[in-house]
């Protein structure tokens, strides 16, 4: 009697799904979240950490290899440059443009009900465009100009990426303690909206 052929989980893919289902993946995205909240704390090797967290998931996705801590450090290593520490200087910009947004809400300073929105706006599309950034692979790698382009390019991974920033910053507020874990799903999202557009361009071509 013949016997079907056991297929190993992790090959058993649903049709278009970029990563493996099953727990490792959200084992690995809570690791890279980690990993990548450390690599953040000098503020300055944000862009380089970030980049070190898409570079790892997409090799889980082409490898099936779980995220290590090893791996992460090379690839942190492999980014950091005096480029992206002064692309890094940028975090900071944004963080100031939030407070800004916020004391324009708080006060009746005049046109700040025109004002708010726009820096809300503003500091959105900065953090999907670098988002999008640190997920592109080489010759564009940590590309801000190439990031912009994409976004542009996109409009529906731009607003894909947009809503998943959103929803971490409602559950940083809401749930400071997951603050840490947040990097990770964000490097997946800009990841998976990477390799979205790029499968997606050949057919449209």
């Amino acid at each position: 009697m013949p016997h079907a052929r056991i297929v190993p989980h992790r090959d058993r893919r649903e049709p278009g799904e970029v990563f493996g289902s099953g727990f490792s993946l959200f084992a690995d995205m809570l690791l890279t979240g980690l990993l990548t909240s450390l690599a953040c704390l000098p503020v300055v090797t944000a862009p380089a950490a970030f980049a070190a967290a898409s570079g790892s998931l997409r090799r889980t996705a082409h490898d099936g290899l779980p995220v290590g801590f090893g791996a992460y450090a090379g690839r942190l290593r492999a980014h950091l440059s005096l480029r992206t520490l002064a692309a890094g200087l940028l975090v900071p910009v944004l963080v100031l443009l939030l407070l800004v947004d916020a004391a324009l809400l708080r006060g009746e300073l005049p046109g700040a009900p025109v004002m708010a929105p726009a820096l809300a706006l503003l500091a959105l599309a900065a953090a999907v465009v670098g988002l999008r950034a640190t997920a592109l692979q080489a010759p564009h790698r940590l590309s801000v100009r190439e990031g912009l382009v994409r976004s542009a390019a996109d409009p529906g991974g731009a607003l894909l990426l947009a809503a998943a920033v959103l929803l971490a910053a409602l559950l940083a507020w809401s749930m400071p303690l997951l603050i840490p874990l947040l990097p990770g799903p964000l490097a997946f999202a800009a990841t998976v909206v990477d390799v979205r557009s790029t499968a997606a361009a050949p057919q449209e071509g």
